[in-house]
């Protein structure tokens, strides 16, 4: 379906990133974009740029959500929003599962509910969920991430079928690493993050990731682009780690265990 067909979009996680550059793609196509994201400044300054309407609501804020649902008929939904706290699973906390699941899962499962249905009823829409190569591929650090983009994977599956017989597509876009701020957000914002994660490797920019979804929506209505893995071309998922078992701790005579 054409973007002549489409009219108004919905993007979260809009303020930076990922999420900005697809505000300002979809802008170019005329298509009246309502940004979402809790940085007021940010979304200012996009709005200003792109024309762009922006709205400053938390994701998890479900009211505020519905009340803009409600508002409007969205024809394009990005779900773009989304956390992490890098770590263990075995030393995660209460509060980090929470937000994780929250962010990236719930608000998700939610706006689908919100916007969805209406799409079906106009015989007219197409949802881009935001997923993650850790949706599909293991690598430590990460579990309760891995967990909901996981989620949200099957989710963009779940919803082709359950709109089936109607005009309503479903893209699920897997990013590897771009080169965005999202690195700063979640591990500090200090310069060795970036030296780490960014500065000399060859990655996809986030207008890279947007000019991939906006060849998704551009795509006849008869086509589905149902799921995009866009990672760098020098970075590679999988690999194979075997350990040996760790030695048991000896006794000594009082009988607490010595290394």
């Amino acid at each position: 379906m054409p973007f002549s067909d489409y009219k108004t979009a919905l993007v979260t996680g809009a303020s930076s990133g990922i999420g900005a550059a697809v505000v300002e793609r979809l802008r170019q196509e005329n298509i009246e974009v309502h940004a979402v994201a809790r940085s007021g400044q940010a979304l200012q300054m996009l709005a200003a740029r792109t024309g762009c309407i922006p709205h400053v609501i938390d994701v998890t804020d479900r009211p505020a959500m519905a009340e803009l649902a409600g508002r409007v008929e969205f024809d394009i939904l990005v779900n773009n929003a989304g956390v992490d706290r890098p770590k263990k699973f075995l030393e995660a906390d209460e509060s980090d599962i929470d937000l994780l699941i929250d962010v990236n899962l719930r608000a998700v499962l939610h706006l689908c509910r919100l916007v969805v249905p209406g799409m079906v009823a106009r015989d007219r829409g197409h949802v881009i969920n935001i997923s993650s190569i850790a949706g599909t591929y293991n690598f430590g650090g990460n579990s309760s991430y891995h967990a909901t983009k996981a989620g949200v994977s099957m989710l963009s599956n779940q919803l082709r079928i359950d709109a089936f017989g109607k005009r309503v597509r479903v893209t699920e876009i897997c990013p590897g690493r771009v080169a965005t701020d999202i690195f700063n957000h979640v591990h500090g914002n200090d310069p060795s993050v970036r030296e780490r994660f960014v500065d000399g490797f060859e990655l996809p920019q986030a207008t890279d990731i947007a000019d991939a979804i906006a060849f998704a929506i551009a795509a006849p209505v008869a086509v589905n682009i149902g799921h995009m893995e866009i990672t760098p071309t020098l970075q590679v998922m999988g690999g194979l780690q075997t350990a040996k078992p760790q030695p048991e701790a000896k006794s000594n005579q009082s009988g607490e265990p010595t290394p």
